[in-house]
């Protein structure tokens, strides 16, 4: 199947490619060696989530009725059998990378990653009594499926070893309450770790010592939709909440194998399994390779990761005295995780104890486990304040935390609403009201990331804090649609989907067009993390056409298809992968000279501009404007980790023969200069 038509990409198996990025950096060795280790581990939970979400929504998409699917995707069954084929490929450059790439390197460090045949005889005893007395009480030896009989079943992302004697199959769960790895003792200096696979099979084997028995790693994937029949009656979030226990549970969605395993024992597998060919997924001898990312560095060489670079204080909001009378005064750029998530938490922490503040409204999307804002906005209720939290329980994965402390804000006083049926709210928004001189002054943050202090120190993400009339007042228009009290939000800044974005997106490219027919400089510079919505492609292609010159920078999967002659020649897009995740979505538009910009939550995906409740705002400051110009030119200059995103999705890194800039860095030095 070709990946791509002449004018849209296949929005899955462009995900696929974004993996391969993944990959890549697993590879590059420019990378310290355990970075490139944690590379595969995420490259391991991405997969597992793209079985978990997309592979189940498309097999989701053939139980419908041909003349609405064929809306929706065309040929799910070709789809998915491309997929098998690119994941096939991907596992097995995987396999590549860690046999001939990490494990070697490993070596070099006296770090030896061991099976069990390499045991030594000190090492074997040690094995022994961790089987024992620690491995073998926590496992069911006696979990098997005769042939015929019923199915058996597999929990959702567990690893497994299996066997098969006659036609009996034997499965033995690897504990998930131990670590992954089990580190021996040194000797003269070199390090030797193994998995604790590798200490069930040499006990197993002891416990069978006449039988030749050679045991398979397997996992299973599964389908992690919340199948709620009706989401426009009852309680959604008690639903969603009754729902939660039955993800672990949903159809198997990926079967992952080791590539060893015979044919006549996948066979058997299928059935014990209720599972098909299409299901099968090679992989190599061990599963779960996101454990990697607490692999044990027992040599501690500081080297084997990347050089510290802590958070700097931000230059303004770091040193005042008054938050509230410093936003008042200016707007304020945060830019994590270059710059501390500090002021925004001091933001909340204030507005909580000031006496001056009456209202604090905030919209939250995945919510920390624990969090010192999370306990700020608890405390601003309990102190009397007027606290409204929108709540989204439908932020995939999340779900538990968000109810959590969505309880926890309401047992303390806040008005706390949760989601609303066929709608998302991804927006990263907080209003806040005070009382100055007898007058209410509102405040505003608006933000691409989320409100998660753990997050802040991972993700790139922009954040603007403003007093701005036109920001607020729309802001607070926002918030009057999430609370029921108006219908739509009738802003005049502020771009909100599902209401404004898509349009006011449609004029903003329409501009350029006219501008570059008539003879006028026109650009477009666009950053998000996705590209998907087809309408707003053909708008690209016909800028392109036009003669706008338009350059991408998309993190993740990418639908447009680039460098196609009388269609899309005059766009060029570039992917940034490297130690952070790029979050930000950053719009600008030429605008004849007088440049219009947006930041905000929504990328251009049709479930971001039609189905989700997002907030983009211009940048009206001018020195901020400015610094954000200069921060997308770094990443638009990317000469080390920036890859071109052509019509086969290649990856191909950019080459130039002039100065080397890595952007991320390159970030964090314009940043420290300004610190």
């Amino acid at each position: 199947m070709k990946l791509y038509n002449t004018k849209f990409y296949h929005r899955d198996l462009s995900w696929l490619r974004f993996n391969h990025r993944v990959l890549q950096e697993a590879a590059d060795h420019r990378n310290p060696l355990y970075e490139r280790i944690k590379f595969l581990a995420i490259f391991s939970s991405n997969l597992d989530e793209f079985f978990r979400v997309r592979v189940s929504d498309i097999r989701q998409i053939k139980k419908i009725e041909k003349p609405l699917r064929k809306k929706l995707i065309t040929k799910p069954n070709k789809v998915l059998k491309e997929i098998k084929i690119q994941v096939d490929q991907l596992q097995e450059a995987f396999g590549a990378i860690f046999k001939d790439g990490i494990i070697p390197d490993l070596k070099k460090q006296d770090i030896h990653l061991i099976d069990y045949h390499d045991f030594s005889e000190e090492q074997e005893a040690i094995a022994t009594t961790y089987f024992e007395d620690t491995l073998k009480p926590k496992i069911d030896l006696k979990n098997t499926y005769h042939d015929n009989s019923d199915t058996i079943f597999i929990e959702n992302e567990a690893s497994y070893l299996t066997t098969m004697s006659g036609e009996t199959l034997h499965l033995v769960k690897i504990p998930d309450d131990e670590p992954r790895f089990f580190t021996f003792p040194s000797e003269n200096g070199h390090h030797y770790i193994t998995f604790i696979d590798d200490i069930l099979k040499f006990g197993l084997a002891k416990i069978h010592p006449d039988d030749e028995v050679r045991y398979y790693a397997l996992k299973i994937s599964r389908d992690a939709e919340l199948y709620i029949e009706d989401e426009f009656s009852g309680n959604l979030m008690k639903k969603i909440k009754e729902s939660l226990p039955k993800r672990d549970k949903g159809q198997p969605t990926r079967v992952l194998i080791d590539k060893r395993m015979p044919e006549s024992f996948q066979t058997l597998l299928k059935r014990a399994l209720d599972v098909y060919n299409i299901d099968l997924v090679l992989g190599g001898r061990h599963h779960n390779f996101k454990d990697f990312f607490s692999f044990p560095n027992p040599s501690k060489n500081e080297g084997l990761t990347f050089k510290p670079l802590p958070q700097l204080a931000h230059p303004v909001l770091s040193k005042t005295k008054n938050i509230f009378k410093t936003i008042a005064a200016k707007d304020q750029l945060l830019h994590f995780p270059y710059q501390s998530f500090e002021p925004v938490i001091d933001l909340v922490e204030t507005a909580a104890q000031d006496p001056t503040v009456t209202t604090i409204k905030m919209t939250m999307y995945r919510l920390a486990s624990e969090s010192r804002l999370n306990t700020a906005i608890a405390q601003a209720a309990k102190n009397g304040k007027k606290v409204i939290i929108f709540i989204e329980v439908k932020a995939r994965f999340d779900e538990k935390n968000n109810i959590k402390w969505g309880t926890i804000f309401k047992e303390n006083g806040a008005q706390v609403i949760y989601s609303y049926a066929d709608i998302k709210v991804h927006s990263k928004v907080l209003y806040i009201e005070r009382e100055e001189d007898n007058v209410s002054k509102s405040y505003a943050y608006i933000s691409t990331g989320n409100f998660n202090e753990k997050t802040a120190k991972l993700y790139a993400d922009y954040g603007l804090m403003t007093a701005n009339k036109k920001i607020t007042k729309d802001l607070n228009k926002v918030f009057m649609v999430l609370e029921g009290i108006t219908i739509v939000p009738k802003t005049k800044r502020l771009l909100v989907s599902p209401y404004t974005t898509r349009q006011a997106l449609e004029r903003l490219i329409n501009q350029e067009i006219e501008h570059a027919k008539a003879g006028k400089d026109a650009f477009i510079i666009l950053k998000m993390n996705s590209l998907q919505d087809h309408e707003l492609i053909e708008k690209l292609y016909e800028a392109s056409n036009a003669g706008v010159n338009v350059r991408l920078i998309v993190r993740g999967m990418c639908s447009l298809v680039a460098g196609i002659k009388n269609q899309s020649e005059n766009i060029y897009i570039t992917s940034i992968l490297d130690r952070f995740l790029e979050h930000g979505r950053v719009y600008i538009f030429g605008n004849d000279g007088d440049e219009q910009m947006y930041i905000g939550s929504a990328d251009w995906m049709t479930r971001n501009l039609n189905h989700r409740i997002e907030v983009l705002t211009p940048i009206l400051d001018k020195d901020i404007h400015q610094t954000l110009r200069e921060l997308i030119e770094i990443q638009l200059s990317d000469t080390v980790k920036a890859r071109v995103i052509d019509a086969e999705q290649q990856n191909n890194y950019v080459e130039s023969s002039e100065e080397k800039i890595r952007a991320q860095y390159a970030t964090y030095d314009y940043f420290l200069k300004n610190e």
